[in-house]
């Protein structure tokens, strides 16, 4: 595997080239002739294909909030339910709400069973 280098301002520019060179060999990225940073595709070797790592992959990012749920899901190559499975057996909130939120949402339930205990059955 070759190495390439890619200055910021160079990645900055053209950001679709050093992910290109990125999928066949490793990029620094030089900020000032100081290496920052490290790209490498995640196709190489088959790396995305090896068990586990998407999912481990799409994971991180969501408990980081980097990913939306749907997003991750589709990352770790699962549907949501069994991506909101995989987050609660690692103990993972599948959503998170702040308290204002889940206050707001009590409201709201409240508010539709008042509404639907109020309407006669037919």
């Amino acid at each position: 595997m070759a190495m390439r280098a890619v200055s910021v301002s160079g990645l900055k520019n053209n950001p679709s080239e050093a992910l290109r060179q990125a999928k066949t060999d490793m990029v620094v990225v030089l900020n000032r002739d100081h290496p920052d940073a490290l790209l490498m595709g995640l196709d190489q070797q088959g790396l995305l294909q090896a068990p586990g790592v998407r999912p481990a992959l799409a994971t991180a990012l969501f408990r980081e909030g980097e990913l939306s749920l749907a997003r991750a899901a589709r990352v770790a190559d699962m549907d949501t339910a069994t991506f909101i499975v995989h987050l609660s057996r690692l103990g993972i909130a599948a959503i998170r709400l702040t308290e204002a939120e889940t206050l707001a949402d009590l409201d709201t339930l409240e508010q539709w069973l008042q509404s639907s205990s109020a309407t006669p059955a037919p």
